[in-house]
C-alpha cells in the first residue's frame, strides 16, 4: 500500500513521522509544495488549485490513499479533493477535534496556530457545532523558531510563554495544536500548560484515523519530493525526521 502526503511545506513531515512510525510497512511519498509557501496568504481558490496540483501528481505516483497534511488547505481543499479523487482523503483538522471531544471533561478548548488558521475559525466552528468554547490565540513565531531549530531554553520557553499565558488563564483542560510544525514544541507546551492539559497533536491523531484503511503492506520505500531547494531544506528535513533523507526537486503544476 502506498500513501501521499502533501504540505505547503516541511512542516507537514511531523504528519508523514507518524504515519511511518504507525505503519512502518507502508510506502510513502511525500509532497512539500516549498516554492509556493505559505498557503496562509493565498485566497481560497488559489489554495485548491495548489492542492489539486499536488493531487494529481501524487495520484500519478500510484497512491492508494492521500493525506493533506496542511492545515490551510484542509480547511479550503478537503472537500473538494475527496469530490474529486477516486481514493480516501484525510485532513489534519478533524482527526485533532475527534481527539479534542473525546478527552476534554469541562468543554473549554483552547487552539492556537498561525494567523491564517486562527482566523478561518475552521477550528472554532467544528468544536463550537459540539457545544464545545474555544479560546483561539495565533502564535506567529512559533513557525520561524522551529525553522531555526530553537526547540528549548530560555527563548523559546519565553516565545511560549508571551503567547500562550493568556490561553493558560483561560482555564482550558484541551489545546490543540494546529500547525503541523508545532509537534515539536510539544515538550515546552505540555511544561508550561501543566499537568492538567491535554495537548493535542493532530500529526498523531491523523495517522490514528487511517488505520482502518490500512491494508496490505508494502516494501518500506519513502520518496521525498520538494518544488524548491529552500533555505534549511536538508536541515529540516533531518530535525524532523530525525535522520537525513534523499529528495527529489520538480515543478508544479506537472504532466505525470
Amino acid at each position: 500500500m502506498k500513501i501521499g502526503v502533501f504540505d505547503s511545506g516541511v512542516g507537514g513531515l511531523t504528519v508523514l513521522k507518524a504515519l511511518t512510525k504507525a505503519y512502518p510497512h507502508v510506502d510513502f511519498v511525500y509532497l512539500g509544495d516549498t516554492a509556493r509557501v505559505p498557503y496562509g496568504d493565498k485566497s481560497a481558490q488559489t489554495v485548491i488549485r495548489y492542492s489539486l496540483e499536488c493531487a494529481e501528481f501524487l495520484m500519478g505516483e500510484g497512491i492508494d490513499l492521500l493525506v493533506v497534511a496542511c492545515n490551510t488547505a484542509s480547511s479550503y481543499a478537503l472537500d473538494v479533493l475527496k469530490e474529486i479523487l477516486t481514493i480516501p482523503v484525510f485532513g489534519v483538522l478533524e482527526p485533532g477535534v475527534k481527539r479534542a471531544l473525546q478527552t476534554t471533561k469541562n468543554k473549554r478548548v483552547g487552539v492556537i496556530g498561525t494567523r491564517a488558521t486562527i482566523n478561518s475559525n475552521s477550528y472554532k466552528k467544528l468544536l463550537e457545532t459540539n457545544g464545545v468554547e474555544v479560546f483561539q490565540k495565533a502564535c506567529p513565531l512559533f513557525v520561524p523558531m522551529v525553522e531555526e531549530g530553537i526547540l528549548d531554553g530560555d527563548i523559546a520557553k519565553g516565545v511560549v510563554a508571551h503567547y500562550l499565558k493568556d490561553i493558560k488563564d483561560k482555564n482550558i483542560d484541551t489545546l490543540i495544536l494546529g500547525c503541523t510544525h508545532y509537534p515539536l514544541l510539544k515538550p515546552i507546551i505540555e511544561d508550561f500548560m501543566g499537568e492538567g492539559v491535554n495537548v493535542v497533536d493532530s500529526a498523531e491523531c491523523t495517522a490514528m484515523e487511517v488505520a482502518s484503511y490500512i491494508v496490505g503492506g508494502g516494501t518500506s520505500t519513502l520518496n521525498l519530493y520538494f518544488t524548491d531547494r529552500s533555505p534549511g531544506l536538508d536541515f529540516l528535513i533531518e530535525l524532523i525526521l530525525e535522520k537525513p533523507v534523499d529528495y527529489q526537486l520538480l515543478t508544479l503544476p506537472c504532466k505525470v
